[in-house]
């Protein structure tokens, strides 16, 4: 169970007021850890027909082969219904689909259940998604669209653009009072990412010395979730390596502690950190998860087992990278509890400054719509 705090700390869902639930992608074989996988997949689907075709999709309630919906914002996947769809596959997009796991996706409203067109509509380069979890670690931040069923989704901006920061109004105004200093949306989202605590309650600081140490902790945590710009590096001597090839086709994944080395089968890889391997998401392992779904059988006949026959190179590259960077977010922790606020801003403190309760209407997805967006067999409407 979460701990409970009584100090007084205001609530993430007060801080951070617009949030939306997580995604229904409702069928798994639209999304896949390579993106050539999905062009094969969809090709498949669309030389099927009639009952073959509608197996093959794997329908729903919320979706059939002649459920009749909008275009994705922003996308160019067909409208017409697709028990008679013809054409290339929407071009993949690449999405968090479980912690610390990137994937691709095809980008077509029609195969996912609950897509949440608000969120493809503020989804671009500014933007930042802080995800929901579970455990001591509970927030995740990514600047792709999270498609994992955990939480509520919260856009750290309510308009394309970096614009309208989904922070309660006047906190910014507040905080800026109380440090001296006047801090940027992003420095309150590091703050919030370095502080949070199990129960989603979020203690805030006056001090502004400890303020810019938490900020600095909770910028280099965004960093590295993101992982955009430069990509980050263990120091010389401690950076993993492939030591012993790869199989073709790894079954098992192996941590030997002692050594610090990963096996895949017969392959290995060192140094790989204990806190690397020990990084967990709500109970469950990182590294064991990215592993497992990239390995897992799929039922034969089924789209989802058009897949590589082979381990790409690209997926060894990736699990470099993620083994670095759940190293260095490893490292991070002992700094986070650390981070002990004084001089306290409470809810109080804000109620009494008249930012909570905040509006209802801060709570629901601002008016972003200024072009038209193609609904269901190309009709256009503007909302």
């Amino acid at each position: 169970m979460p701990s409970v705090t009584h100090d007084d700390a205001p609530l993430l869902a007060d801080l951070m007021p617009w949030s939306v639930a997580p995604l229904r992608p409702g069928r798994a074989w639209p999304t896949a850890p390579d993106p050539a996988s999905l062009k094969a997949r969809w090709d498949a689907l669309l030389k099927s027909a009639g009952p073959a075709r509608e197996a093959l999709f794997e329908p729903t309630r919320s979706r059939t082969l002649q459920s009749a919906v909008a275009q994705l914002p922003g996308r160019s996947g067909g409208t017409e219904r697709l028990a008679r769809a013809e054409g290339p596959c929407a071009e993949p997009v690449r999405v968090l689909t479980a912690p610390f796991d990137e994937q691709w996706l095809i980008p077509d409203h029609r195969l996912i259940d609950a897509a949440r067109p608000e969120l493809w509509r503020v989804a671009d380069e500014h933007q930042v998604f802080v995800v929901e979890t579970a455990g001591d670690d509970p927030l995740l931040a990514t600047s792709l669209l999270p498609t994992l069923r955990t939480g509520r989704i919260r856009p750290l901006y309510r308009r394309p653009g970096g614009r309208e920061p989904n922070l309660a109004l006047g906190l910014l105004d507040h905080l800026s009072d109380r440090l001296g200093v006047r801090p940027t949306a992003p420095d309150v989202l590091a703050w919030i990412l370095a502080a949070v605590r199990p129960d989603l309650t979020v203690p805030l600081t006056g001090d502004v010395e400890r303020w810019s140490q938490g900020v600095e902790t909770g910028h280099r945590a965004l960093w590295l979730m993101r992982r955009n710009g430069e990509r980050p590096k263990l120091p010389g001597g401690r950076r993993p390596y492939v030591r012993s090839p790869l199989p073709a086709r790894p079954l098992t994944l192996h941590y030997d502690r002692d050594e610090e080395t990963l096996h895949l089968d017969e392959g290995r890889i060192s140094p790989v950190p204990p806190q690397a391997w020990d990084h967990e998401v709500a109970g469950v392992r990182s590294l064991e998860s990215w592993f497992a779904v990239r390995t897992a059988t799929a039922e034969p006949g089924t789209l989802a087992a058009i897949r590589p026959t082979t381990w790409p190179q690209p997926w060894t590259s990736e699990l470099l990278e993620l083994i670095t960077v759940l190293a260095l977010l490893g490292e991070l922790r002992a700094r986070r509890t650390e981070l002990k606020p004084t001089s306290p801003v409470t809810a109080t403190d804000l109620r009494h400054a008249g930012i909570l309760p905040v509006p209802e209407a801060s709570r629901r997805p601002a008016s972003v719509l200024d072009h038209h967006e193609e609904g269901p067999e190309g009709q256009f409407a503007l909302l």
